[in-house]
Parts: structure tokens; C-alpha cells; sequence
């Protein structure tokens, strides 16, 4: 996977080294097409989480009804934002190449391409 803005490096969970190669292909080109689009640095606070890792940040957890956060698939990241002026390029630029699931918080956007849920944008309480 050729990335023009992102080192799989950055997506890493913290319990887990070189796990950022297990980031889902296509979510990672259009995230890599996001950032372009944006213009500016997108920080990545959380890509792919192992299942511990996940539960240790309150990530949703896998059920018998829910496979759980989109993190652990590999097909989900947490840009870090702390001003509107950057969440509204960022979230522009998502939304220009095509992401449809965005939870909007105040120190972050959360970004996922997981075809298993439904479109949405929501905010973070």
C-alpha cells in the first residue's frame, strides 16, 4: 500500500508494534486522499486497536449482537482537532472524497469506512 500522506506507523495500537499494517487498504487510500483534499496535518490519535487495547479506551466491545469498534478491523481512526477552524477542513475533506460514518468530539473526529453500520454523523457527549 502506497501512501502519500501516512506512515502505517502512526496507526499502531500502543499495545501492539507494527499492528498498523493491519489498517484495512481502502479506508486507508481514502484517508490518505482526505488529507490531501484538507490540506493540513491530520494527527492520528487511535487507527487499529487490538481487543485489549480497545477495551482499555472504552472502545465498544464485541458482542453477540455487535462485532464491536470499527478500530479493531482496521477500518477506523481518531484525527486529534482542538479548534473549529481545523475540524471544519477536516471534516470537509472526509466528506468531499466520499466517508460517510464521522462522530464528531472536541478534541478529535472519528473517521470509520465500516460498511456493516449505517451512514451517520454524530457528536461525542
Amino acid at each position: 500500500m502506497t501512501l502519500k500522506n501516512f506512515k502505517l506507523e502512526e496507526f499502531d495500537s500502543p499495545d501492539f508494534k507494527g499492528s498498523g499494517k493491519n489498517m484495512d487498504a481502502d479506508f486507508m487510500q481514502l484517508l490518505d486522499r482526505a488529507r490531501t483534499e484538507a490540506g493540513i496535518p491530520f494527527k492520528i490519535n487511535s487507527g487499529y486497536r487490538t481487543e485489549s487495547h480497545n477495551r482499555k479506551v472504552g472502545g465498544k466491545p464485541k458482542t453477540d449482537s455487535s462485532k464491536g469498534s470499527s478500530h479493531m478491523y482496521g477500518l477506523a481512526a481518531d484525527i486529534g482537532c482542538t479548534d473549529s477552524v481545523t475540524r471544519s477542513k477536516i471534516l470537509a475533506a472526509l466528506i468531499t472524497v466520499g466517508f460517510r460514518r464521522v462522530g464528531i468530539a472536541n478534541t478529535f473526529l472519528h473517521v470509520d469506512l465500516d460498511n456493516d453500520k449505517p451512514n451517520a454523523i454524530w457528536l461525542y457527549s
